[in-house]
């Protein structure tokens, strides 16, 4: 039975700290950590905790997002109300020295004015390296970036990483040009995928689109979600998303390193409520 150290490694913060999609969630699991573990867990595993913390607040001036600044701060606070005197003061002086390489580096990029207005195939390109929730964001920039976040090669993408099976998801529906999906392969240009998608998003519990964590019981580990999927291959299969529980807070991240047990909510209270607030939140913008 693995104990709190090897569970903490196997969260691997310090790898999830480099990447910029990543390190909000990441700082915010830290903090928890900071303020729920730290106290209560052998010095081997506060030295790692302290290490990741600093590495946090050093990667911050390459995170040019509020929500890298935001998670940084709540950081700093939990570091400030758990961490002894001497290593509080080495986290302070750690924060302060980012945030000012942080501002910085944005007045840099605020002052380079010499933005260039891509064209739609290579901003669909682009677009292609986003989350769901990013993608309906980027649409709301211009006009530009909204023709190319509603481009339907893109919502098959995330239909088929969400749904998978594209034959069921579009239920049987028929293109303008009267063939099925199956049998047009050129039908995605004649079938509105982000309308289907989002039809079909409504059944689903809001989890599986806002939150990259999981727990995967086939491993027994919290992981960072790849389309919902656990990444670590089991016995040359890969675990699909049923296997995956859902990690809503950094409380259950807490609770797996102390105990090795996580805070699971009920699949009714994880699936209903919040779903048709966030739905809303998500897709209510006006039509162009």
């Amino acid at each position: 039975m693995s104990g709190p150290l090897e569970r903490y490694q196997k969260l691997k913060l310090k790898d999830s700290l480099i990447v910029s999609y990543r390190y909000p969630i990441a700082s915010r699991e830290l903090s928890f950590i900071l303020r729920f573990v730290y106290s209560e867990v052998p010095k081997a595993l506060q030295a790692l905790i302290l290490e990741d913390t600093l590495t946090a607040f050093r990667l911050l001036p390459q995170m040019q997002t509020q929500s890298a600044v935001s998670a940084a701060n709540v950081l700093i606070q939990s570091a400030e109300a758990a961490l002894p005197k001497q290593k509080r003061v080495l986290a302070i002086t750690e924060f302060k020295q980012a945030k000012v390489a942080h501002k910085r580096r944005s007045k840099a990029c605020k002052e380079d004015t010499g933005l260039v207005q891509l064209p739609q195939d290579v901003l669909v390109h682009l677009f292609s390296f986003l989350d769901m929730q990013s993608l309906v964001s980027a649409g709301l920039v211009c006009r530009l970036w909204y023709a190319a976040a509603t481009d339907n090669y893109l919502w098959q993408r995330h239909s088929a990483a969400y749904f998978c099976d594209l034959d069921s998801f579009v239920e049987n529906k028929v293109c303008i040009s009267g063939r099925s999906i199956k049998e047009d392969v050129g039908a995605v240009g004649s079938f509105d995928w982000k309308d289907a998608f989002r039809r079909k998003y409504t059944g689903y519990p809001s989890w599986k689109f806002n939150y990259n964590r999981g727990y995967c019981r086939y491993c027994n580990l919290i992981v960072w979600l790849n389309n919902l999927m656990c990444p670590n291959a089991h016995l040359g299969q890969i675990s699909e998303y049923h296997m995956i529980k859902p990690v809503l807070s950094p409380n259950q991240v807490v609770a797996y390193i102390l105990e090795d047990s996580l805070l699971m909510l009920d699949s009714s209270d994880s699936d209903s409520g919040s779903d048709g607030e966030f739905g809303y939140k998500l897709w209510a913008y006006r039509r162009r």
